[in-house]
């Protein structure tokens, strides 16, 4: 039998007043995985999260973490790190002592926290002694990740974590994150920008005007892939390897990596060529096809809505 899931979304609806915000959603986030909700502002993503961490209750349906049905001061609680809302901190204090303030005002004792982890994984180094207000938007950020780590949180739940930031910051948040997974952590993030969940995700569910449209792994989603996105330690030699592949119509760069259109074979393919010459790969992953994917969703969601709203409509 497979596992207990470790959230349970069940036939949620959320109105405010006349507008429905979340219609009929369900969905199910396994241990171990980086399950992403992916949909354009106003979706009903953040609504969701909020009523999973008992922010906001439920016009109808259920949601539960752990097995148990989610309640505000829900005991189930104590164990997710969750960022729903932008990271604030105190800006004349340092990032340690607004660390240590955090904790202590929830009544814990600071040798009971995992300090020590938070900030590896957070990555601030020496920066955690300076004042926040001279941090960057990343680094509060980063900051963020560390206070929600300090509890050793079995469930992460991120909104929109890297909204506001540039190129470079989110770089750094992707990579938190996958170190993260690469803990075992399981993260449920909610997002807008296909790139981010298409390169930390391993299951995606598609959000449109507060209902699910689609929902599955990022490969399914995607479907067979023609361009696959490669970072490897040595991105000039892996290009000359891969160009001279028959199987390889074109490779080029594309930010930190290359992206490589095939003309047959598969990305295990690739990968084996690229490790069999000694490189060391960091990623690989179906790329340039998410974003269709995500478009032709939504618009055959809006066509499916239309259909049935004119078939209800009076006549």
């Amino acid at each position: 039998m497979p596992p207990d899931p470790i959230v349970e979304i069940d036939g949620l609806w959320k109105t405010f007043g006349e507008v429905s915000a979340v219609e009929d959603l369900s969905f199910t986030v396994q241990r171990g995985q980086v399950y992403g909700l992916l949909g354009p502002n106003g979706a009903g993503k953040t609504t969701s999260l909020r009523v999973l961490m008992g922010l906001e209750r439920p016009t109808r349906g259920t949601a539960r973490l752990f097995g148990e049905r989610v309640v505000p001061s829900s005991r189930q609680l104590a164990r997710v790190g969750a960022m729903v809302e932008q990271a604030a901190f105190v800006p004349h204090l340092s990032g340690m002592r607004n660390l240590r303030l955090w904790w202590e005002a929830g009544g814990a004792r600071m040798k009971d926290a995992d300090l020590e982890g938070a900030l590896a994984i957070a990555g601030l180094d020496d920066a955690i002694n300076r004042k926040v207000k001279t941090y960057s938007q990343g680094m509060k950020q980063r900051l963020g990740f560390a206070r929600l780590l300090l509890g050793r949180p079995e469930l992460l739940v991120l909104d929109e974590p890297t909204n506001g930031l540039d190129p470079g910051e989110i770089r750094e948040i992707r990579d938190l994150i996958t170190r993260l997974s690469s803990h075992g952590a399981t993260v449920l993030l909610s997002s807008h920008h296909l790139s981010e969940v298409e390169q930390v995700c391993s299951h995606v569910l598609v959000m449109n005007r507060g209902r699910l449209v689609a929902d599955g792994t990022v490969s399914d989603l995607v479907g067979a892939a023609g361009l696959v996105y490669v970072e490897v330690d040595d991105r000039e030699r892996a290009q000359a390897i891969l160009s001279s592949l028959p199987s390889v119509a074109k490779v080029q760069i594309q930010g930190d990596g290359l992206v490589v259109e095939l003309r047959d074979g598969q990305r295990s393919d690739i990968a084996a060529t690229l490790v069999g010459s000694g490189l060391r790969l960091q990623t690989i992953m179906p790329t340039q096809q998410l974003e269709e994917a995500f478009l032709e969703i939504l618009a055959a969601g809006d066509a499916a809505r239309s259909r049935t709203e004119q078939a209800v409509a009076p006549a």
